[in-house]
């Protein structure tokens, strides 16, 4: 039986991305089906090849990030280099790019010149701060948006300065609004007319666009939000509590028949049945109180009592998991989310499985993250380069 088509399969797409935010929405391209040619500098390449634990050299994160993507060099200071992309890009669909604004303009490869040489061609441009605006070509990285779009002011604790997520989030929220932003522009030039246009997205936006009623709160009532730890003031409850045995749930028993099951299962009937305590604006307003409660009920049992009270009660939690717990987790080896794969060398690693699910065409990984150039000759011959120009192109520092 023939493997299912995949649903990107037949498009092109040109990643001239560097790091996070550009790869990372290549990457969900090249899961679902898609053809990504990644364009690296010969110089180094990507640095995320050196970000984190290496292997023999390699990122592992390198091996994740760049998989089922084909890798060339090109010097794009050189103009034989920039004669190649163009003919990349003359018969691509997308063009991925993370740099500065006007990098690739002075260049010559700007929009107004992409868009005469393949008027179908959708770019996504992320980018700190857009395309427009008075900060426009200042450098920003995913921790500036973070902390431009809200999320920073607003994590950790009341009393201590912000604190970061643990990984480079705002990144990767604007890697994802720019492949929706790419599946968007294609269906606009499928049903209406068969041209492309400018996917312009700012990292700052990205993170700013999930910050919830933020704004309003503030706009209405003056009202700015602050950080509030663990606890989500305004829904109640729900936080991280500490069991006997010095392991961290997540417990969210915010809805109003989960707060009563929860109190039932804990043997706080008189919680259970407090008229007060039967919505959540009386439950926030005791919230206190509440978590006082929940913190000497998780504090006298151990994890696995705690968790077997909660599945019976059916309350929503979680332990806090860190990556040794989830490989050997039921429901992440049932749902697939460790593929295996092997390093340069043949050493067996697991790696992340894809998102979303799909039932008839689902993504797959076909190869991990390649050498620096692997792919020139591949490339270049299917652009019609014969073995002495590619050498020639060698030669001058070209690829």
């Amino acid at each position: 039986m023939s493997a299912p088509s995949q649903p990107l399969a037949g498009l092109k797409v040109i990643e001239l991305g560097s790091l996070i935010a550009g790869p990372f929405a290549a990457r969900i391209c090249a899961e679902f089906g898609a053809e990504v040619i990644k364009v690296e500098s010969p110089d180094g390449g990507d640095p995320l090849r050196k970000w984190r634990k290496l292997y023999e050299g390699t990122s592992l994160w390198w091996f994740v990030q760049a998989r089922n993507k084909r890798s060339i060099t090109l010097n794009l200071k050189h103009e034989a280099g920039r004669d190649v992309l163009r003919k990349l890009l003359a018969e691509a669909d997308i063009l991925i790019e993370n740099f500065r604004p006007g990098v690739l303009e002075k260049l010559g490869l700007g929009w107004d010149a992409l868009h005469a040489l393949n008027p179908r061609l959708v770019m996504v441009r992320l980018s700190g701060f857009g395309q427009s605006g008075p900060m426009k070509d200042q450098p920003g990285f995913g921790a500036v948006g973070e902390s431009m779009g809200g999320l920073r002011y607003i994590t950790g604790f009341e009393d201590r300065p912000p604190v970061r997520t643990g990984i480079s989030i705002g990144d990767s929220i604007a890697a994802l609004w720019g492949v929706i932003g790419a599946l968007m522009a294609l269906r606009q030039r499928e049903v209406n007319g068969g041209s492309g246009q400018v996917v312009d997205v700012a990292l700052y936006e990205a993170v700013f666009a999930m910050m919830e009623s933020m704004v309003p709160e503030f706009d209405v009532f003056g009202f700015i939000r602050e950080r509030s730890g663990n606890i989500m003031p305004g829904i109640t409850p729900s936080s991280i509590h500490t069991t006997a045995d010095n392991k961290h749930i997540q417990i969210g028993a915010n809805g109003d028949a989960i707060f009563r099951r929860f109190m039932l299962a804990i043997g706080r009937e008189d919680l259970a049945n407090d008229p007060d305590l039967a919505s959540n604006d009386g439950r926030d307003a005791r919230r206190g109180e509440l978590y006082e409660v929940i913190d000497r009920w998780t504090a006298s049992l151990p994890l696995s009592e705690v968790e077997a009270t909660l599945r019976g009660a059916e309350v929503p939690a979680s332990r806090i998991y860190s990556a040794e717990d989830m490989l050997k987790d039921p429901q992440f080896l049932a749902r697939e989310m460790f593929l295996s794969a092997q390093l340069p060398d043949g050493k067996a690693f697991k790696m992340p499985g894809i998102v979303p699910k799909l039932s008839d065409t689902p993504g797959a990984v076909h190869w991990t993250g390649p050498a620096l150039g692997e792919h020139n000759a591949e490339v270049l011959s299917s652009l019609g380069y014969d073995a002495q120009q590619i050498e020639e192109l060698r030669n001058q520092g070209a690829i």
